[in-house]
């Protein structure tokens, strides 16, 4: 066997999907997809052909033209890749396996009516980065490989769904359509369903698979994206204000880094247990409800998301130790596009804030530096265990120390040049690095690349910051423990990062009765901007301050994404003499757990498990 991916029991050896072809009979009753995948592949294939599965029940193996049985076998479950389904072919082409998902797949989150928005219908929706595509679907569940695929999602007639695809129609199910999909579902075709059909005609990543079914409601913010959440009218009004400035941001990203090739840009608000901010799903990105702020900043994710369509989504890395590869780039991307759109100060603030969320990661991982590398070594990890800012703002700072030699023009040209050479392909960072050195002549003489890449922690070359705005707020954040409280006349323009910026740069040694001064002042404890209030309650528990332990247990419940879960039941557990801390830290999950995405539930699991 030759692996390509720590994470994979993808075989080099043998040839690669072309295609996929999905039919999936959502059974919310049970809280699983009886479904069907015609898998097609590059060229015949005699002996073993491998994918991965993570808790598929798979029920049989067909060849679609003679409708016979391949045998085929289900290895072992292995806690990190999940099973080897292992098909005998005989000069196959393709073959069909037919399956059920698992109530518990880690790549889905089966909403009860109650958990939602309306409380009327129920919800379901994917997240299949890092290692999740394989428990949606058997795959070669690594972002070497690149797939074509077309769906049939049969739904409840009164839901509808959305894909990271190009839709096709909805329809009533066809009378022999189960017999024909060989999916022999006998509720296919039964009244009060219907067939959403879709299609992605540009070879992605598995992990960019994804779709959600549930009472959606939409609105148009643009000529190429429309706000999609959940059909409720106060969301969908507040998403569509949010990011009303959509489309002068995929404008400023085509000057950049060219064409915008993936023809819609539309955005999913998901409902609160969602684990990530964002997430870069091409054509439909999925959304945290937390980003709507109120004052267009959460369109800074969206920035984000959107220059992915770019860095991460047509040039992926090959696995997901070169992570840096599709974040780095994405994060220097966002903040070009921000800058121009909504101004130099707000890029600033943001890799301020980069800035120390990477030193705050490298104090993470000093007892195992190995997840400071650009590089790192994921043989044996679960990727969403090491899952950090490193690859984001050590990425980040990488590219902008490339951009300081060679000079912003010079690196403009560069990235274009980049972008175009490697455009729907997967590659590692010792490709990135030969292209670097053939088109910037000399830069292995002014640059350790080596370092950059591979070496633990902070490179001594790398900027602290230096904006005007930046340096302030640190100084006004380092004054306050001689007692000097921000005067209202200095805060009167912050918003949201403005505070998050000076929140994390509090010297640690404060009292608590301090805290609770600057808290009555300004009501941080109750921001609706989550960055300003999980930066507040953070520093509250390090200090002890059980004033706000009602407002902690109460974000918790409220909130899924794991960019507040991760430092707030860190905060809670880790250190010595905490026992009230920690017996508070379960007693919330175990009541929380239900609402948190499977994802987020692992992740928090973890954190337990290692300080208690």
């Amino acid at each position: 066997m030759a692996p390509i991916d720590p994470h994979s029991f993808t075989d080099s050896t043998q040839p690669s999907t072309s295609h996929i072809s999905l039919s999936l009979y959502f059974d919310f009753s049970s809280s699983t997809i009886h479904a069907s995948a015609l898998i097609s592949l590059t060229n015949p294939h005699s002996g073993p052909f491998f994918l991965d599965t993570r808790s598929l029940s798979i029920d049989s193996v067909i060849d679609p033209q003679s409708k016979t049985p391949i045998p085929f076998s289900l290895s072992e479950n292995d806690t990190i890749k999940g099973s080897q389904l292992s098909v005998s072919l005989s000069n196959h082409s393709s073959f069909i396996v037919t399956y059920t998902t698992s109530p518990s797949s880690t790549a889905l989150q089966w909403l009860n009516p109650l958990q939602t928005f309306n409380k009327a219908y129920p919800f379901v929706y994917t997240q299949c980065q890092a290692i999740h595509a394989r428990a949606v679907f058997p795959c070669q569940d690594t972002p070497a490989m690149r797939i074509r695929y077309s769906a049939r999602l049969n739904i409840p007639d009164q839901l509808s769904a959305v894909m990271a695809a190009r839709h096709v129609e909805r329809r009533r199910p066809a009378n022999n359509e189960a017999e024909e999909l060989a999916c022999g579902n006998s509720s296919w075709s039964a009244p009060g369903r219907m067939v959403e059909e879709f299609v992605m005609e540009q070879p992605v990543p598995p992990y960019l698979f994804a779709f959600a079914v549930g009472e959606l409601g939409n609105r148009e913010v643009g000529p190429r994206t429309r706000v999609f959440a959940e059909a409720a009218p106060e969301l969908l009004d507040a998403a569509a204000r949010e990011f009303a400035g959509t489309e002068d941001m995929i404008k400023q990203g085509e000057k950049l880094f060219g064409e915008y090739e993936w023809e819609r840009f539309d955005l999913l608000v998901l409902p609160p247990s969602f684990p990530y901010g964002g997430m870069e799903n091409p054509r439909m990105v999925f959304l945290t409800p937390t980003v709507i702020k109120g004052d267009a900043s959460g369109a800074q994710v969206v920035a984000h998301e959107l220059a992915h369509s770019w860095t991460g989504n047509l040039i992926t890395n090959k696995t997901n130790e070169h992570f840096w590869l599709n974040e780095g780039f994405t994060t220097y991307a966002e903040r070009r596009i921000v800058e121009v759109v909504q101004g130099e100060k707000r890029a600033a603030l943001s890799i301020g804030i980069g800035w120390r969320g990477l030193n705050d990661e490298v104090e993470r991982f000093k007892d195992n530096m190995e997840f400071t590398k650009l590089i790192n070594n994921q043989e044996g990890i679960d990727p969403d265990d090491v899952y950090s800012q490193v690859p984001y703002e050590k990425g980040f700072q990488f590219l902008l120390r490339i951009e300081r030699q060679v000079g912003r023009p010079t690196f403009d040209e560069f990235l274009k040049k980049y972008i175009a050479t490697f455009k729907f392909k997967s590659i590692d960072t010792e490709t990135f690095i030969d292209f670097l050195k053939a088109n910037i002549p000399g830069i292995e003489t002014q640059i350790d690349l080596k370092l950059w890449t591979e070496g633990t922690g902070i490179p001594p070359d790398a900027h602290e910051p230096d904006s005007s705005v930046y340096k302030m707020i640190v100084t006004l954040g380092n004054e306050f423990k001689n007692g000097r409280i921000l005067r209202e006349d200095e805060v009167a323009d912050w918003q949201g990062q403005e505070w998050e910026l000076y929140l994390k740069n509090l010297p640690k040694s404060i009292e608590a009765s301090q805290l609770v001064g600057l808290d009555s002042r300004y009501r941080l404890s109750e921001s609706k901007d989550y960055e300003v209030k999980v930066a507040f309650l953070q520093r509250a528990i390090a200090i002890g301050c059980r004033d706000y332990y009602n407002e902690v247990e109460k974000t918790l419940k409220e909130i899924g994404r794991m960019r507040y879960l991760r430092p707030l039941y860190t905060a809670l557990v880790q250190g010595n003499g905490k026992e009230e801390d920690k017996v508070f830290a379960k007693r919330i999950f175990s009541e929380a757990r239900e609402f948190y995405h499977p994802i987020a539930q692992g992740v928090v699991e973890s954190i337990l498990a290692k300080h208690l």
